[in-house]
């Protein structure tokens, strides 16, 4: 092939994933699934018991005051910030050896993460700037996927669909975290402390020296990694982005005499507490909406709950199915061959599964007014629920397709 032709040719959107890309996917998937499984059984708890006569009890208990945090506080900002850790490494990981850094590979999905968050925010501002008691701060509610739920049901209901689909949907989740990271930071810090900030910040700078270093001693890590966390949610900034932050600064390049960097090292060991413990338990208290029938009532009228449903539902599967198809049709990207078009409109759908960021932002943006917390987050559930089931039908019968 002529030089000429082979800068012509058009690359593919979503590639095959060979070697230890193909290995690391895998790991990825089997832990996320397993999270995903248990998200959604710490969600159903949640809700079980929030509107069972026992009720009293499970918010007696979320708002319990554990030293300085309630244990809703400490799910929150404490136990997510290890997830936020781990979508930290995975963003640096991605943008130095995945698909991130292969232009031609990742502008799919970028553009398709980009449009699926941009899409639902515009849906939710239209419906709340037109009405008289709309609440317009809420549009970040429907612009997160909750990555975990999304693949324990394309799991479940696609095990024979091809890997570069799975592949697609990761991707996807990393730029969609890093944009839910970008706005929590940006839009939900409130009064900014300069001192507490510049801590928080040295304390990270001390943790990038170390790891330039080949420091391994944990005796040093851990410390610095609380006083960050600490000092960055003392700071106004949400704490969550101190993880965000140490993961970006920990080294994932192994050296000649290294079988594993220090990031692959670090999410082998805390992904598991992750998926297993962090985001579970703060689902278990997010998740916990009493569905009176007041709170139904109102939801049906609530722009905000409308929002929400409509963002999630309608605006994600439009911006990540319209978002590829337009990338793919007006750059030199093409469609893998093994897939089609039906696959990716099934994991757009997919993709309006917004679960733990969507929920956290929900607390964030209506922090001070319960009700409308509750009707957020119960609309929340609801979208989430709907596009998990659409999805699981359009996934199943791709699935039977290929297998």
């Amino acid at each position: 092939m002529s030089p000429v032709n082979r800068l012509l040719q058009k690359r593919r959107a979503f590639p095959r994933i060979l070697g230890s890309e193909r290995a690391f996917l895998a790991d990825t998937l089997r832990a996320e699934t397993t999270g995903g499984l248990l998200l959604l059984a710490a969600a159903t708890i949640a809700l079980i018991w929030a509107n069972s006569p026992w009720q009293d009890a499970y918010h007696h208990l979320r708002d319990l005051e554990l030293g300085p945090l309630t244990a809703e506080g400490w799910a929150s900002d404490g136990a997510l910030t290890l997830f936020f850790y781990l979508a930290g490494l995975e963003l640096k990981r991605e943008l130095m050896v995945g698909t991130l850094a292969r232009f031609s590979e990742a502008v799919v999905p970028v553009a398709a993460a980009i449009a699926g968050m941009v899409l639902p925010a515009l849906i939710y501002l239209v419906i709340n700037v037109t009405v008289a008691d709309g609440k317009p701060h809420g549009w970040a509610v429907p612009t997160a996927t909750d990555i975990a739920f999304a693949l324990a049901v394309l799991a479940i209901v696609g095990s024979s669909l091809p890997s570069a689909l799975r592949a697609f949907l990761l991707t996807l989740a990393v730029v969609d975290d890093f944009g839910a990271i970008l706005v929590i930071a940006v839009f939900f810090s409130h009064g900014l402390h300069l001192i507490e900030l510049v801590i928080s910040l040295a304390l990270i700078a001390v943790f990038y020296v170390l790891q330039r270093r080949r420091v391994r001693s944990p005796i040093l890590y851990v410390p610095l990694a609380i006083g960050a966390w600490w000092f960055m949610h003392e700071s106004g900034i949400h704490a969550t982005i101190a993880g965000v932050a140490l993961g970006l600064v920990t080294r994932v390049l192994p050296d000649p005499t290294e079988t594993k960097s220090p990031a692959e090292h670090l999410e082998h060991v805390l992904r598991p507490w992750s998926a297993a413990v962090a985001v579970p338990v703060f689902s278990l208290f997010a998740a916990g909406v009493t569905l009176s029938g007041d709170t139904m009532r109102e939801m049906v009228t609530d722009p905000v709950a409308i929002g929400v449903v409509a963002g999630l539902m309608l605006g994600k599967f439009a911006g990540v199915f319209g978002g590829s198809w337009l990338t793919a049709r007006f750059t030199r990207a093409e469609l893998n061959s093994d897939l089609a078009w039906r696959d990716v409109g099934a994991v757009a759908v997919l993709a309006g599964i917004g679960f733990t960021v969507a929920l956290l932002i929900a607390q964030l943006a209506f922090a001070g007014d319960t009700a409308q917390v509750e009707r957020a987050k119960a609309a929340v559930l609801v979208a989430s629920l709907l596009a998990a089931l659409i999805a699981a039908v359009l996934l199943f019968r791709r699935n039977r397709a290929y297998s």
